[in-house]
């Protein structure tokens, strides 16, 4: 068994359990939530144990607070296949009064939700984990801090050991799965394959126990790989997959589908970011499309590392959502957020950090090149120069985040040129 590696989600756990009674993690199958939360564990629930599967269902109908005895931690593992577990777990917070109580992970989203959450405020705390980060997986120096950058610190430098396009577009197809970890690259990559079959063939459809076909699944994938990044309606996608589709596709059924893959936490979009800023051109504010891990369009498409390095238009926007996915994860340490901005004009930034406390940065996202970071450079100019400071602070830094350099650098115009292999929290 392959020893435990930390992940930036144990303190947000540990610090998390320290002031609320209970914790829920939530994140898609096989990203290592169980094992995250075992490590903070004193005892555990294994819903999904095949063994006690029946006799815990059972319980949880007749007297749910039985499931809840033990050491404290207590981890309920998948607790949503028991959604009575949620109000036993709200009422016994209630009454002992003491925090750190408990502790539940879940891969899907329970289908009557709204129902059920409502009761958790001010007692039962959410995290979410997605697949691991570079610099989690080892394949981060870490030299460049994402909170030294808000914390204002100018002399930061750092050597890229992975500057090789090949490898960066293989850590772009394995994706940050634990289980790709520690084998050989071709296994590696049949993890993401994997992945993407259990959900159109399984998975889409148990989530809520509507039947969906999985050849429409595949396409509504694909055509969603082949969109990520941008702001694509469902009516556009319907219309990308009808060529291939029965002619009695519609948008509602889009909207189910993709809905289901959000309940799995398989897509994860972006929100728009709305600053205040000295034009009237308009922002815009629908949501960019992305998957959770950049592996899982890989795997829509039928891709490999070479056929990415063949396709740099398309490798692009894989990086991209590699890179995205790092970001969550790092803001994730920092409570912040990630957000994309675009306007009316086509002014547009492909990242903006927004912390808590209102700092935030602002980042262009490039494979590489000399142009295409000098390119990415001026939007980010541009754009703090568009941003009414009378109105919000400042941006705290700008940076060029890319796949291809030798070094993790400032320019002498401020901007931060940083490898992804370089970048941590």
């Amino acid at each position: 068994m392959n020893e435990y590696k930390k992940r930036i989600a144990d303190n947000i756990i540990k610090k998390k359990l320290q002031g609320i009674g209970a914790v829920l993690i939530e994140g898609p199958k096989l990203c290592g939530k169980t094992t995250t939360a075992e490590q903070a564990a004193a005892s555990v629930l294994y819903m999904a144990n095949s063994d006690e599967r029946e006799q815990n269902l059972q319980l949880a109908k007749l007297k749910p607070s039985l499931l809840l005895q033990g050491e404290t931690p207590r981890l309920i593992d998948e607790w949503q296949i028991a959604p009575e577990i949620w109000d036993a777990v709200r009422f016994e917070v209630d009454h002992r009064k003491e925090f750190g109580q408990f502790i539940l992970t879940g891969s899907a989203v329970p289908a009557d939700r709204s129902k059920i959450f409502h009761s958790g405020t001010g007692r039962i705390a959410w995290v979410k984990m997605r697949t691991m980060s570079l610099y989690e997986s080892g394949d981060s120096s870490g030299g460049i801090s994402l909170k030294q950058l808000f914390d204002g610190k100018e002399d930061l430098f750092d050597m890229n050991q992975k500057d090789d396009i090949e490898e960066i577009a293989y850590l772009s197809c394995r994706g940050g799965w634990p289980t790709a970890l520690n084998v050989d690259k071709s296994i590696a990559l049949d993890r993401a394959y994997d992945y993407y079959d259990a959900v159109v063939n399984i998975d889409i459809s148990r989530v809520d126990g509507v039947n969906r076909e999985s050849e429409r699944a595949k396409r509504l994938m694909r055509s969603y790989a082949r969109f990520q990044g941008s702001q694509t309606s469902y009516e556009a996608m319907k219309e990308d997959i009808r060529a291939n589709d029965s002619e009695n596709l519609t948008t509602n059924t889009i909207v189910s589908y993709v809905n289901a893959l959000k309940k799995i936490f398989v897509i994860e979009d972006m929100p728009a970011w709305n600053p205040n800023i000295r034009s009237k051109s308009a922002i815009r504010t629908t949501d960019t499309r992305y998957f959770v891990d950049p592996s899982i369009a890989v795997a829509a498409l039928g891709l490999g590392p070479y056929d990415l390095i063949r396709d740099l238009n398309t490798f692009g926007f894989i990086f991209e959502a590699m890179c995205i996915r790092d970001l969550r994860v790092y803001a994730d340490a920092l409570e912040g957020t990630v957000y994309h901005y675009r306007d009316k004009s086509g002014l547009e930034c492909d990242s903006v950090i927004h912390l808590r406390d209102g700092r935030y940065g602002l980042i262009e996202i490039k494979l590489g090149g000399d142009d295409n970071i000098e390119h990415g450079a001026k939007t980010l100019k541009k754009l703090k120069d568009t941003i009414d400071t009378d109105r919000m602070k400042e941006p705290s830094f700008m940076m060029v985040l890319v796949g291809k350099g030798k070094y993790a650098y400032r320019r002498d115009d401020g901007v931060y040129v940083v490898p992804i292999t370089c970048l941590k929290d």
